[in-house]
């Protein structure tokens, strides 16, 4: 779980950046509005609907052949390529212009989301007993509220801070950052140990844990473990 937790982190920072500003990129940089009033800007607004609607399909698509991959290659690598996919997709706004070709982006997205919806619970899970998965899996997910906070209570300062009130290239350079931390997020990947390539017998997993007990006595609240992968 430590060494998915910065992966997590990075993947839902960029991820945020996209929801929060890809439609106001869409309308300043690819519709050229000149403001909030401008029809242009409303425009905009409906074609970044429709770019989500592409990665949407995309990950619909893309989820029923991930079990293969991951099959073929690992689950890191699928996991650290998707990432790629997403970062490359979002830095490429910046030279598109085209509304149609912005679609092309969120192929990238969209294969992206796919995995991050799939491949990190995948790599955890192995490395958990069976027990105490429900509550291992509950803190896994703090990892998407921390990034969530983040985005919520930094992003605006510092956009302010940096571009000013009301800079129509603001939001391009934030969905460009967002890009930029699922090429983070990827990296890291290489620092992630997963079970499944390590072909260890899940007697081992379960006995990785067994040195920690349940507290308070009988009950089935755990200590949070650092696993079989973090001693490796």
């Amino acid at each position: 779980m430590k060494q998915l937790a910065p992966v997590q982190i990075f993947t839902w920072l960029g991820l945020f950046c996209m929801w929060m500003f890809f439609g106001l990129t869409t309308s300043y940089h690819i519709f050229d509005a000149s403001g909030s009033g401008d029809p242009r800007f409303a425009l905009g607004q409906e074609w970044g609907g429709n770019a989500f609607a592409v990665y949407s399909i995309v990950t619909f698509a893309i989820a029923f052949l991930l079990p293969k991959l991951a099959a073929a290659t690992s689950r890191r690598t699928v996991h650290m390529i998707a990432l790629i996919c997403g970062g490359l997709g979002l830095l490429s706004v910046y030279v598109i212009h085209d509304k149609w070709v912005l679609l092309l982006t969120m192929v990238g997205v969209g294969i992206a989301w796919a995995s991050i919806l799939s491949m990190p619970y995948a790599i955890l899970s192995g490395a958990l007993p069976a027990a105490r998965m429900g509550v291992y899996m509950g803190i896994f997910n703090f990892f998407i509220v921390i990034p969530e906070i983040i985005a919520s209570l930094f992003f605006g300062r510092i956009i302010r801070g940096i571009f000013g009130e009301n800079n129509p290239i603001a939001p391009l350079y934030v969905v460009m950052a967002g890009g930029a931390f699922m090429l983070i997020a990827a990296a890291l990947v290489l620092r992630v140990r997963d079970v499944a390539d390590l072909d260890v017998p899940e007697k081992e997993v379960l006995a990785a844990d067994s040195h920690e007990p349940l507290i308070p006595p009988l009950t089935a609240q755990p200590v949070p473990s650092t696993g079989l992968i973090d001693k490796q």
